[in-house]
């Protein structure tokens, strides 16, 4: 086997190896974020017959604005190139497709928990826990390369929990290096909060709904950001600088400007500066 990566760049989506399964195997529903209801396994009225997106430098003007958002975190090219070995939805029959399309989804857990295990070795604070989360995302890459039969009876809320515990102590440890006694705000209701430059410095806002949140000028440095909710979040000029399990979907779902400072982990979305 391969040795797993630990650098996040290779755990981003790369369409150009993959058969679009997510714009067929994922449903949406017509909403703020999709100008259409699709259901699971159902092409996408804007997939093309070489997999590309007929409308995607247009996504946002048309509707499409949860497509930006999106990342497989690479387990498109990964079920596609590496488990189906090539071979596309539209080359089998019905059962082919039907079992690619289930363990989509099945991958991309997989995936996403290997960028967050990826990014918890290059803290130098989780050190002490270092050798524990190597063996996991060794388990973890070898989950990923299971046949479509294993995949599809694994259970990922199973291992997710074991692998929850290693970035829960991470993250004690890496907000613990920051000196600061900070309020435990996980899970916290934010919608719509006035965060206008609060220090959230070393706070736990794991998955705290942030919707709307305006965090303008906001010190959140060392701040664990893992699974956050941030659509629409005002992130103008706020520091982000070594938080912490933020993924480029969260950026990319919320607003921001050249003077946001961001973590090297993530990239600033080009929606960001275009009315600048």
């Amino acid at each position: 086997m391969h040795a797993p990566s630990t650098d996040p760049s290779d755990l981003r989506g790369d369409c150009g190896s993959c058969f679009a399964l997510c714009c067929v195997a994922l449903p949406f529903a017509r909403s703020a974020d999709f100008a259409v209801d699709k259901d699971a396994g159902t092409p996408c009225h804007n997939l093309q017959g070489d997999f590309r997106c007929g409308v995607h430098s247009d996504l946002r003007q048309r509707g499409f604005t949860g497509c930006t958002v999106y990342d497989c975190f690479g387990a498109g090219q990964k079920v596609s190139q590496i488990t189906f070995g090539g071979r596309d939805w539209r080359s089998g029959d019905r059962e082919h497709a039907r079992r690619m399309f289930a363990v989509f989804p099945v991958v991309r857990q997989l995936q996403e928990l290997l960028r967050y295990l990826s990014e918890a070795l290059t803290l130098p604070a989780a050190r002490p826990v270092h050798a524990d989360l190597r063996r996991m995302l060794e388990e973890t890459e070898r989950l990923t390369l299971r046949t479509p039969e294993e995949l599809g009876e694994l259970d990922v809320g199973a291992h997710r929990q074991e692998v929850n515990v290693l970035l829960l102590r991470t993250s004690e440890l890496v907000r613990a290096g920051t000196g600061r006694r900070t309020k435990d705000r996980r899970g916290a209701d934010l919608i719509g909060a006035r965060l206008r430059g609060a220090d959230l410095r070393g706070a736990s806002l794991r998955g705290a709904c942030l919707i709307a949140a305006d965090l303008t000028g906001a010190d959140l440095r060392h701040a664990d950001l893992i699974g956050a909710d941030m659509r629409d979040a005002d992130l103008t000029d706020a520091d982000l600088t070594d938080a912490f399990f933020l993924t480029q979907p969260q950026i990319n779902a919320a607003r921001g400007s050249a003077g946001t400072r961001l973590p090297a982990s993530v990239t600033r979305p080009a929606h960001w500066t275009a009315h600048l």
